[in-house]
């Protein structure tokens, strides 16, 4: 939070005007090709993991079908036409409906809200409707903002499963126990994604922050890694560069009597509202599909997830045990 009240005071003076103008001298040549850029990683990303084979959508969701590589190339394909980016946009939300068969829903819910928002990237991008297309990179940004705050919350409901990865790799915690470690790399996560939808200032900021994390976590975990955030980066990337000043996180008018998106009252009810709708649905989803009495403190074999030498950033995906969340 004093990250948030910092730069709303810095950004209504003198020195947040300049910071904003150098970002937006630096990033100018991206943004000047924002669509390009975003479409083309788009591809990249599916071209890679055509490449390592035998997942869904990202590393962590195994599959034995070969169809489904095939089917994420023939998306990478799709990305470079408008006429064809909705049916990579349909492609996407497909893959994730089809992965149903072989993993739980709730599970699959941490990557719900990212193939959302590039699938309605895409499709937004390809319309004619000039009002709809402005608003491509506004769904593009909720989306890796929902995805980035709703995957913090398995760090506080099973911490256990990141056990193996600081015990491996102890310098990830600077020293810290790892249960005062993973909480706070939780609520970093959360807070950093909710930044993505707050004032020009603090989003971009939180990208470039968030960017910094997810770089700097390759060199340990490897490129599978760099695989599996990409969107997330390239997405980033573009919060970083956009020059808009407009506050509003939403479309949508607000009544007066709510504190004004950027306004140093706004941070903390912010913050309240989308702890209150994330946790209550985190938790409460997870006690409809599996019951209030069932434990976080299962263990890791257990899990859709396990600790994994060749994937090493976290829990993994086994289709052996798919019929089994958590």
């Amino acid at each position: 939070m004093a990250f948030f009240l910092a730069t709303l005071a810095v950004e209504r003076m003198t020195l947040g005007r300049a910071i904003q103008g150098g970002l937006d001298r630096i990033s100018a040549p991206l943004w000047s090709r924002s669509d390009d850029f975003m479409r083309s990683s788009i591809a990249a990303f599916f071209v890679a993991i055509f490449a390592v084979g035998g997942i869904y959508l990202t590393p962590d969701l195994k599959t034995d079908s070969e169809l489904i590589s095939w089917a994420q190339l023939l998306i990478a394909a799709c990305v470079f036409s408008r006429r064809t980016m909705p049916v990579a946009a349909a492609g996407i939300i497909t893959l994730w409906v089809v992965a149903l068969r072989e993993y739980d829903l709730f599970h699959l819910l941490d990557y719900l809200a990212l193939g959302v928002g590039v699938a309605a990237y895409l499709v937004m991008a390809s319309a004619s409707d000039e009002k709809w297309r402005a608003r491509r990179f506004l769904a593009l940004r909720w989306g890796i903002a929902i995805a980035l705050m709703w995957s913090s919350l398995e760090k506080f409901a099973y911490p256990n499963w990141f056990y193996p990865l600081v015990e491996e790799k102890p310098f990830l915690t600077f020293g810290m126990p790892r249960d005062v470690f993973i909480p706070m790399a939780g609520v970093s996560e959360f807070t950093l994604g909710f930044g993505l939808l707050w004032t020009p200032l603090v989003r971009r900021l939180s990208a470039v922050s968030l960017l910094a994390i997810f770089f700097t976590a390759v060199y340990p975990f490897g490129r599978i890694d760099l695989v599996g955030h990409a969107l997330i980066m390239a997405a980033l990337f573009l919060v970083a560069a956009d020059p808009c000043r407009e506050a509003k996180a939403v479309a949508l008018k607000v009544p007066n009597a709510l504190p004004r998106l950027g306004s140093l009252a706004s941070v903390p009810a912010g913050l309240a509202v989308a702890l209150v709708v994330l946790v209550s649905g985190y938790w409460g989803l997870h006690g409809v599909f599996y019951g209030a009495a069932y434990g976080t403190d299962q263990q890791i074999e257990q899990t859709t997830h396990s600790h994994s030498k060749e994937y090493p950033h976290g829990p993994q995906a086994k289709p052996e045990t798919s019929h089994s969340h958590h």
